[in-house]
């Protein structure tokens, strides 16, 4: 199964091209919590293509390759990385927070709400552009 895949994935990439059953989902509500009236107290989940998954997983697992052999990702860079967390980003600001404090030295610091950035995204140039970089 797997070079059937490497030969899909490969068709996909050159031709810039994803599978229109791959675009489909069916979204179901995942409960939050507190009061099951509320719409804001479930998140949605996409259930997609199994093989469409897997070639993700593919993916990212390249991109994580490349960017650990080009050092490409600041080493203060915690999300969507294996190894680090939520945790370990606010370990790490309260930890410079009070070393800065101890040090006696000035921290700025510029929070950021990126919730629906990538919601908003257009993801068929962005597919174009890695397509584009991945080409040259």
């Amino acid at each position: 199964m797997i070079p059937y895949l490497v030969r899909l994935l490969d068709m996909i990439i050159n031709n810039a091209a994803i599978l229109s059953d791959w675009k489909r989902a069916t979204v179901v509500p995942i409960y939050k919590g507190v009061d099951r009236s509320l719409v804001t107290n479930y998140r949605p989940v996409s259930l997609t293509s199994v093989v469409c998954k897997q070639m993700e997983h593919v993916t990212v697992s390249y991109l994580r390759q490349v960017w650990n052999r080009y050092d490409w990702l600041y080493e203060g860079q915690h999300g969507f990385r294996p190894g680090y967390s939520c945790e370990s980003q606010v370990t790490l600001v309260c930890q410079d927070t009070v070393d800065s404090k101890e040090n006696e030295v000035m921290l700025d610091d510029i929070k950021i709400d990126f919730l629906k950035a990538f919601d908003l995204a257009p993801h068929h140039q962005l597919l174009m552009k890695i397509v584009d970089s991945v080409s040259n």
